[in-house]
């Protein structure tokens, strides 16, 4: 019998949730990437992500083998406001989260953080770097006033091995906080 086991990718609009799902997957990912269009101007702010063309407009699939036994199943929510009324759904029966944050627009990353301490789901934040990184990541921690519980990483969703290190950096991160409540697998 196969365990499969959730995680959800969330953060603000253009951040790089899809290609992070895409970069890790193992198969072809389920994409709900639409063309944006002159209607979402003025609904969607694409301030910082001008160039963007596409945009989720519901979530992002894909799939990891960790063994025979167990999957984990990576889902990558919508970054704009509109469609964050899926994120609570998305939730339901999640092990844990990654923010993915960009350093540039790091008011956008507020609502996905809120959201899953409101949850009290466990997760890490990781910075997608875009260019080279222009603060340090304790700048970021600040501005984000995350805990020094939540960990903080610097990422390239474009790149696989990249991505696998976020994923790694929660579920270790899942795995200590469990031994630390006395939970055993």
């Amino acid at each position: 019998m196969t365990t499969g086991l959730k995680i959800v990718v969330v953060g603000g609009f253009g951040v790089g949730k899809t290609t992070m799902v895409r970069s890790v997957s193992e198969i072809r990912p389920l994409s709900t990437e639409e063309t944006m269009t002159q209607a979402g101007m003025g609904i969607d702010d694409a301030s910082g992500v001008q160039t963007k063309t596409t945009t989720t407009v519901a979530f992002d699939f894909g799939r990891i083998s960790l063994n025979e036994q167990m999957v984990l199943y990576l889902f990558g929510a919508p970054g704009q406001d509109r469609f964050w009324f899926l994120w609570d759904r998305l939730f339901s029966g999640t092990l844990g989260a990654v923010v993915l944050v960009d350093a540039r627009r790091l008011a956008d990353s507020w609502y996905a953080i809120d959201r899953l301490e409101h949850h009290g789901m466990p997760f890490i934040v990781a910075r997608n770097n875009f260019d080279e990184p222009k603060h340090p990541l304790e700048r970021i921690r600040e501005a984000l006033d995350l805990s020094e519980e939540v960990p903080l990483i610097d990422c390239d969703a474009r790149q696989r091995d990249s991505s696998k290190a976020v994923l790694i950096a929660l579920v270790n991160h899942l795995h200590a906080m469990s031994s630390a409540r006395g939970v055993t697998r």
